[in-house]
């Protein structure tokens, strides 16, 4: 084992903690804020309102979720500048991405109305909540821009091992959002409308609070310095193939989900409910296991920008342990008190007792994703997008074949099989490719 593996309180640990703490606690607003919008709308007077704030925020997570390669290219590319002592490359990294972003969501603006009519038509509801969340479609998309310029700016500040900022900036977004939700629906009942418009003036406003505080942070001789390198033909190149890469990634993993739904739902109602419910133990894990992996992007690819391979391991192995650490307390609150999150999660006793039947694949779960979560966060800080993309097509295909294989057999049990090979083969792939990777590294 290695030397300082079980230490607890090392000065790695603390370099760690101090990026994944701020993380963890920013994830967990996140459906504190969904449950603010569904109470908002929950107490109108006709279902149809919740039906439709649901519709339309899930087409933006799924259009969003596929940008998320602003983030972690950024994340990746800036802690490496920030390693080598590069001032001016950090700030050509803040805005070559920022670009990029508003390149992105000039063109979601432009082409709204035949990404509306798409998400529409392959999302099936009745003609009252599609015509609601088309109102809270047209309304949202205007928050674009600032929503991918908050994906760049979170990367960018913890590129620079800055995690307090962007749980600032989470927490004031958040706040803004809730106190408009109120205003704008109970106030002024607005329903709908007051939702979306909410969320678009909270992402607003988190997104100029996050240029303020770039502002604030700028050296202005690195700007001066930096003018020249954000049109620079290679490193738009690498930008561009790095974000290539972790959208392909990106594209597979929603793919896999989304499969993963669809064949439970094949299975009839009570399975597909059972699954949704059980599939938010994979959420509640990855609020930590996330933390972590942000954590492990930073001072990798600090470690990468220094060149110094002992950096690196000691990096790698703080973000690993504990990782572990945070799966194995998952796995034992899933296996000691998973029926009760699942009766906190839905109060329908079939859908209760068929959750319970399923439940130890979940519980196994943590133990198994932690280390392509953690691996995820080493290979994306050293932008080895590369790897990433490859390895999720492998691990993607011998999921599909997991569930064509054992799903006929075992029905339900096989398709949880299969997601429990997915996460086991992402973290195969890359543990094969580490030792490559590691090697890379200059010896310190």
């Amino acid at each position: 084992m290695p030397n300082g593996f079980l230490t607890l309180t090392g000065p790695w640990d603390r370099r760690v903690w101090r990026l994944a703490g701020p993380i963890i606690l920013s994830n967990l607003t996140v459906p504190l804020l969904g449950a603010v919008d569904t109470a908002v709308v929950g107490h109108l007077p006709d279902p149809a309102y919740l039906g439709a704030v649901a519709l339309g925020a899930t087409i933006f997570s799924f259009v969003y979720w596929g940008f998320g390669f602003l983030r972690m290219s950024t994340t990746g590319l800036t802690a490496q500048a920030w390693g080598a002592g590069d001032g001016a490359e950090v700030t050509a990294s803040l805005f070559r991405a920022g670009a990029i972003a508003l390149a992105i969501a000039g063109a979601l603006i432009l082409l709204q109305m035949p990404i509306g009519w798409f998400a529409f038509r392959i999302v099936e509801s009745s003609p009252q909540v599609e015509a609601l969340g088309r109102s809270y479609f047209d309304i949202r998309i205007w928050g674009a821009p600032a929503n991918l310029i908050n994906y760049v700016l979170v990367g960018w500040f913890l590129g620079r091992q800055d995690a307090r900022t962007p749980l600032i900036l989470m927490t004031v977004t958040n706040a803004i959002n809730v106190a408009f939700d109120f205003l704008f629906v109970v106030g002024f009942g607005w329903a709908v409308a007051g939702v979306a418009g909410a969320t678009v003036i909270a992402e607003w406003s988190g997104a100029l609070l996050g240029l303020f505080l770039v502002w604030r942070r700028l050296d202005p001789g690195a700007f001066t310095a930096a003018r020249s390198r954000i049109v620079d033909r290679l490193a738009a190149r690498r930008l561009f193939a790095v974000n290539r890469d972790i959208f392909i990634r990106t594209l597979c993993l929603v793919s896999a989900m989304a499969y993963f739904t669809m064949r439970g739902a094949g299975m009839g109602e009570l399975t597909l409910a059972a699954n949704a419910v059980l599939l938010n133990f994979l959420t509640i894990t990855s609020f930590g296991l996330d933390g972590f992996a942000h954590a492990a992007e930073a001072l990798i690819g600090d470690a990468l920008g220094r060149r110094d391979r002992g950096v690196f391991d000691a990096a790698a192995r703080a973000a690993f342990k504990w990782a572990a650490i945070i799966a194995v307390g998952a796995a034992l609150v899933f296996i000691l008190g998973g029926e009760a999150i699942v009766a906190l999660l839905t109060d329908l006793p079939e859908v209760r007792a068929a959750a319970a039947e399923y439940l130890p694949w979940p519980a196994l779960l943590p133990l198994v994703s932690v280390w392509c979560f953690t691996y995820d966060g080493i290979f994306l800080g050293a932008t080895r997008a590369g790897d990433l993309r490859n390895g999720m097509l492998v691990s993607l295909a011998g999921y599909l074949a997991a569930v064509h294989l054992a799903q006929p057999a075992f029905g339900n049990h096989g398709l949880w099989f299969a997601m429990i090979v997915f996460m086991g083969l992402r973290g195969v792939t890359l543990a094969c490719l580490y030792p490559r990777l590691r090697r890379s590294v200059a010896a310190g």
